[in-house]
């Protein structure tokens, strides 16, 4: 079938429409404190100053990626882009705005390109829950997870991985919010920030391709597409409805409580059929 392939024009006011939704819940839900970005403290902000930009970091909605395109405009040579994620997490040449003095801060703040990127808050926790107690992170998969058994399994059943089931009701005993699972509106502070570009997971590579334009990044630069477990499928609404269908309709209702804002600033569905 002919794809019709959207004009930058369109985007733009694509742009608009998600700028202008996510005020008008800002507005109406009394999210937003201060003017002049006199009281932003999160440390999520990644800045590069040769093309005045700054991303947002959320974990579980391609920020891997955003540091490796960060790293390529800085003329970084990356030998492998698909460096992986653990020496990407920890370049030292990747800036956070916080490192830099309060009033430095909010002159970046107010002159830079800010950007941030959203996903469904369901399918991003069930993303998390695959990549941090599926695989092998001692911290995750051993810390954690074992804090998690012991509060819910007797003592012979320690072996097997912590279910889905467990960890949502981790989340909902103890809001035990980490960077990973934790609100997307208190990673980045929406309402306080204006971001310039608000993209979305499910339409990442547009969203990104037109921003890189934006800041004028050479032609040859694009977001790439590199996964951190390349066998596996990507988590998606589809999968993201079979865990949920694990959950008692308690636990999906307390999911839904617990990210209540996020569904509510970014405009995201509530499955009543789960």
């Amino acid at each position: 079938p002919f794809i019709v392939v959207d004009s930058y024009k369109n985007w733009l006011q694509i742009q608009q429409q998600r700028k202008s939704s996510l005020r008008a819940a800002c507005d109406k839900y009394n999210l937003s404190t201060s003017s002049n970005y006199e009281n932003v403290f999160t440390g999520q902000l990644l800045v590069e100053h040769t093309h005045k930009f700054i991303v947002c970091e959320v974990p579980k909605v391609g920020c891997s990626n955003w540091r490796r395109v960060i790293l390529t405009l800085m003329n970084i040579s990356i030998e492998d882009l698909a460096l992986k994620n653990k020496s990407i997490h920890k370049h030292n040449l990747l800036k956070k705005v916080q490192q830099y003095p309060r009033e430095q801060q909010k002159e970046i703040l107010k002159s830079y390109t800010k950007v941030m990127f959203t996903r469904n808050p369901l399918e991003r926790l069930v993303s998390a829950y695959r990549d941090k107690f599926l695989h092998s992170s001692y911290y995750y998969g051993t810390v954690v997870a074992n804090s998690i058994k012991k509060r819910y399994r007797n003592n012979t059943k320690m072996a097997e991985n912590v279910s889905f089931r467990e960890f949502v009701q981790f989340l909902l005993d103890t809001h035990n919010m980490d960077v990973h699972w934790n609100q997307m509106i208190k990673l980045c502070d929406p309402c306080n920030i204006q971001y310039d570009f608000l993209g979305r997971y499910d339409t990442i590579e547009r969203d990104a391709d037109n921003i890189l334009r934006f800041i004028g990044a050479p032609e040859d630069i694009r977001y790439p597409d590199i996964k951190n477990h390349a066998t596996e499928n990507r988590t998606n609404l589809t999968l993201t409805e079979e865990f949920l269908r694990n959950l008692t309709r308690k636990q999906i209702d307390g999911l839904y409580t617990l990210y209540k804002k996020d569904f509510l600033l970014f405009n995201y569905p509530v499955y009543n059929q789960i």
